[in-house]
């Protein structure tokens, strides 16, 4: 046994996960009814993230607030720049695909469960609420914002505490990262028992009705991951970016894909940070608040999607409506939901602009979720591999930059 798992710890983590891709794949192409029986391994990895992850929060943030030294700059101004500057250039350059390739949707039967807000006003009102939401039901619920609130002002109020304690928390805190470090390991049966079950379950033919759309989607995720992000980045630090962009998109966003969760993101961005050697200070604050707000995918969702639904009923869109829903888009992908689809149920909320009703609202949102193998799972990998990007990016530029922490 020992051989062997000196054998399996010579082969790379990205190669065994590629290994489980090809396998997972093959098994739900010929062997379909053992795909729905390997889903279990997916289940039980994304499970286990989600359950760790806002524990490791909780300490991560606290541990870090306690050792904050006064007048100790941590280079958070930076990154949430990035975040609300790279959002809304996301929603801007849907607006401008949008006009050059128009959309014409088939409509689909809408989500008849779901609830989507009724305006800007309450998806802020619900922020809001939750940074005070019980810190117990928000370490269940994986309430970031209330997790991030709690921790920070526990961390405050531990400053001044004895030595002693707060190693036995930084000791606590190292004890979980070390429990993150066994559940990666074991991303490879995780992804393969996910891509197995994804595609022994949904199959690619309901996918070509809306060929044309999920192109303009797709397309403009991945211009952004490989053109924005890049340009932003060599704003900042000054040095070629595709280094440090590629190692987060192939160590982040690989996960993010198949776990369609940015929450479950958190505890692989966290772990990429610290091998990153950037701050603690700031990535354990910037990572889980990026999970939240640093939404360019979502953005991107939200106003292709609207802009198809004003094509297809003939509406006209003017330059000044056009910026005022990239605005609209920022603001409610902040607010976006950090699970598989969460950006869906806020296209109604944007199609209000253009005085869409919500019956047909949610028809497109109907269409999102027919799509949501390949949108919401590309949208989820530029999403979280972001965080960990523009982390680093602050960091760097306040630190300079070291080529040999790429």
């Amino acid at each position: 046994m020992n051989r062997f798992m000196t054998s399996i710890n010579k082969v790379s983590l990205i190669q065994q996960i590629i290994i489980g891709l090809i396998i997972g794949i093959v098994t739900a192409l010929y062997i379909p009814d053992i795909a729905k029986e390997l889903s279990l391994l997916g289940i039980l990895f994304v499970g286990a993230l989600k359950g760790i992850a806002p524990i490791l929060v909780f300490f991560l943030v606290i541990t870090a607030i306690s050792k904050h030294r006064s007048g100790q700059k941590t280079g958070m101004g930076s990154v949430i720049t990035l975040y609300l500057l790279g959002t809304f250039l996301s929603a801007a350059l849907a607006v401008i695909v949008s006009w050059f390739f128009p959309t014409t949707l088939h409509l689909a039967t809408g989500a008849t469960d779901a609830a989507p807000p009724q305006g800007i006003a309450e998806v802020m009102i619900t922020l809001l609420k939750n940074i005070v939401d019980n810190p117990v039901h928000a370490l269940m619920t994986g309430n970031y914002i209330g997790i991030l609130g709690w921790a920070l002002m526990i961390g405050g109020a531990l400053r001044h505490a004895p030595m002693g304690t707060k190693e036995n928390i930084e000791s606590f805190s190292q004890a979980i990262t070390t429990v993150v470090g066994w559940i990666i390991r074991f991303a490879p049966l995780g992804i393969m028992g996910l891509v197995a079950d994804s595609i022994a379950t949904n199959g690619i033919e309901a996918l070509l009705g809306y060929l044309q759309l999920l192109v303009l989607l797709l397309g403009s995720m991945f211009f952004v991951a490989l053109v924005i992000n890049p340009l932003l980045v060599f704003i900042f630090i000054r040095r070629n970016p595709y280094p440090l962009v590629f190692k987060c998109l192939r160590e982040s966003a690989i996960y993010a894909f198949f776990t369609r969760s940015s929450a479950a993101n958190i505890p692989v961005n966290l772990d990429l940070a610290k091998r990153l050697h950037l701050n603690p200070d700031m990535y354990s604050v910037s990572i889980p608040l990026g999970a939240t707000i640093n939404m360019g995918g979502a953005a991107i969702t939200i106003t292709i999607m609207t802009l198809a639904a004003a094509h297809t009923l003939g509406i006209q869109v003017d330059i000044p409506t056009a910026i005022l829903l990239s605005v609209i888009a920022t603001i409610g992908a902040c607010g976006a939901s950090g699970v598989a689809g969460g950006s869906l149920l806020l296209i109604p909320l944007a199609c209000s602009l253009f005085g869409i009703s919500n019956d047909i609202a949610m028809q497109v949102v109907g269409v999102g979720f027919i799509i949501g193998v390949l949108q919401d799972s590309t949208e989820t990998a530029l999403n979280s591999s972001t965080d960990i990007l523009f982390t680093a990016t602050a960091d760097y530029a306040k630190r300079g930059y070291n080529k040999d922490w790429q």
